[in-house]
């Protein structure tokens, strides 16, 4: 058997609102549609950001209504601003498609473990993408929001410590945070959050770090 070994990272997970409501036309498009869209979102701070795909994203696993995007760990703490980021775009989405409420994003700090599954692709599976899931059920949930973890947070502002630039530019967007959220999810567990977001919204380019003690 392969040896797994654990992934520390960012995971950012998006969840389309009431997708099990639509119709099966209307399920396929937007799934089409946002897989488009956020392709050409990536690419292009893929671009910006003088980066290869491997290195800002380790993989993508689908949730059938959304998916997990899983950073890299060199980015760890870029989680956050990216769900932002994302958030931005689904504005503009929901402009073209009337019955489409929008997505909620949740972002959390967690393991997880690359493996090939039965296709022979690179998939994921680990405590970190169930634990980000569990912030989806928080009921205080406020569209235009980005519910990250303690964790999540904590590693946000260590990432803005590193990045004074990040700061400055969180800063001119007028980045917004609650207080903590406290709620037992569905297994009884005690989970903690706050909802972050930006009153100037937009996409946020990721930095470039060095690669070369990898």
């Amino acid at each position: 058997m392969n040896k797994h070994t654990d992934i520390y990272t960012d995971i950012v997970l998006i969840d389309v609102i009431n997708f099990s409501t639509l119709s099966s036309a209307q399920q396929l498009e937007i799934v089409v549609f946002l897989t488009q869209s956020y392709k050409r979102m990536i690419n292009k701070l893929l671009e910006n950001s003088n980066l290869t795909l491997p290195k800002l994203i380790l993989g993508f696993v689908s949730t059938g209504d959304g998916f997990y995007c899983i950073l890299h760990p060199k980015l760890k703490g870029y989680g956050a601003i990216l769900g932002m980021s994302f958030n931005h775009f689904s504005d503009h989405i929901a402009k073209k498609y009337p019955y489409f409420e929008g997505v909620r994003i949740a972002v959390h700090n967690g393991v997880v473990n690359e493996f090939i599954d039965i296709l022979g692709n690179k998939n994921f599976i680990g405590d970190g993408l169930n634990d980000c899931s569990r912030f989806l059920e928080l009921k205080n949930f406020t569209i235009s929001t980005v519910i990250v973890s303690d964790t999540a947070y904590e590693t946000l502002k260590t990432f803005l410590a590193k990045h004074k630039d990040f700061d400055r530019l969180l800063a001119q967007r007028e980045f917004k945070y609650s207080n903590y959220y406290h709620f037992k999810d569905k297994h009884g567990k005690e989970k903690r959050g706050r909802m972050v977001w930006l009153r100037d919204s937009g996409i946020i380019n990721p930095p470039n770090p060095s690669f070369n003690s990898i």
